[in-house]
């Protein structure tokens, strides 16, 4: 079972990926989490060069294939494996950040994004994926808050942001695997929901994760 999160920058989406990895964990699970980019060898050196600031001339192209390579390599590194061998994984961003970030948020045609998504990805598609939704004007508070440096991903203005979130919420409109999660809401709330979609999902996947009382 795959099972995705996204959102912008300091959504509370690697907390709720944390939480849920944990839960899984904690009631036997095999469970592989996996963080993009990066998560791999050469991942990792991808990494290091787009959250790099002294790198703003990279093209928004090169941008997108370098993410996209990242993604190639972990999913035949990692995400496949850990599949085929019938763990759970959970993913800190998936192709969906290409097609918001890079097809909604650059303007990079979205058909071409997601064309090379599938081809990143090998062809799979995540089996239920959470978009914790917050307003940019929170998120740009956010940032100020936690961030005395940013990246160079995190260097973007609010026109940029809105438009990736447009961009999330139009592929939450067209992929019935995509649940919206309010992230103002409290921590232990929203992994609650979580936890109930990911059980919901996995019962119709045969997967039972809520286990009988002794």
């Amino acid at each position: 079972m795959l099972i995705t999160f996204e959102g912008l920058d300091l959504s509370g989406k690697s907390t709720q990926a944390r939480m849920l990895l944990d839960r899984l964990a904690s009631q036997g699970f095999e469970v592989v989490f996996i963080r993009e980019p990066g998560g791999t060898d050469i991942g990792e050196k991808i990494r290091a060069i787009l959250l790099d600031t002294e790198n703003k001339g990279i093209s928004d192209e090169a941008e997108f294939l370098l993410f996209s390579a990242s993604r190639a390599q972990i999913v035949r590194e990692r995400i496949q494996p850990a599949l085929e061998a019938g763990a759970v994984v959970v993913c800190d961003r998936f192709y969906d950040s290409s097609t918001a970030y890079q097809g909604w948020g650059r303007g990079i045609p979205v058909s071409a994004v997601e064309a090379i998504n599938m081809c990143a990805a090998a062809g799979l598609a995540p089996d239920v994926t959470f978009f914790l939704d917050l307003p940019v004007a929170e998120i740009e508070r956010r940032l100020a808050i936690a961030l005395k440096e940013k990246d160079r991903m995190e260097s973007n203005g609010r026109a940029f942001y809105e438009r990736v979130r447009n961009g999330y919420l139009e592929i939450a409109r067209q992929q019935p695997r995509v649940t919206v999660l309010d992230a103002t809401k409290p921590i232990n709330e929203l992994h609650e929901e979580v936890w109930r979609r990911v059980v919901a999902r996995g019962a119709e996947l045969g997967k039972h994760f809520e286990k009988e009382e002794a």
